[in-house]
């Protein structure tokens, strides 16, 4: 597990240092990234029940409250440039203090994603964000 929060904060670390993927509701920041699910160790991947694959990618959602992790409720979906529809079917991954959702997503080639993803934290308020990713098959 440890190595599965390297691994997430490595991704996280390389992204562009100019946008910081988070989205704030008040006191509360739900943090994302997107990435290629080949990216990940294999080892890494069975310990979470991930499927490493060139056509799948990952969504990471940590959500914070005055920098604590919070346990929440996390659903969504993504939708391609045609309008088709996937859920995104969340599982908490809890790594000491850290609390992750993934949710896993098929594609076939390089476009733009729109990902709508709904937070509803302990005082049962429901929140949502939508953010755009390009995503990329593994060669």
């Amino acid at each position: 597990m440890q190595r599965l929060v390297l691994c997430l904060l490595a991704l996280c670390l390389s992204l562009p240092a100019l946008a910081e993927r988070k989205h704030s509701f008040g006191d509360l920041d739900a943090h994302y990234s997107v990435f290629n699910s080949s990216f990940l160790q294999p080892d890494i991947a069975a310990a979470n029940a991930l499927v490493r694959s060139k056509e799948q990618g990952v969504v990471n959602i940590s959500v914070l409250k005055g920098g604590q992790a919070q346990n929440v409720s996390v659903t969504g979906e993504v939708r391609d440039l045609l309008g088709r529809d996937q859920a995104l079917n969340f599982k908490q991954v809890n790594e000491g203090a850290a609390i992750y959702y993934l949710a896993q997503f098929k594609f076939s080639q390089r476009e733009v994603l729109r990902f709508t993803i709904n937070v509803t934290g302990s005082d049962g308020m429901a929140r949502s964000f939508t953010f755009n990713q390009e995503v990329f098959p593994d060669p």
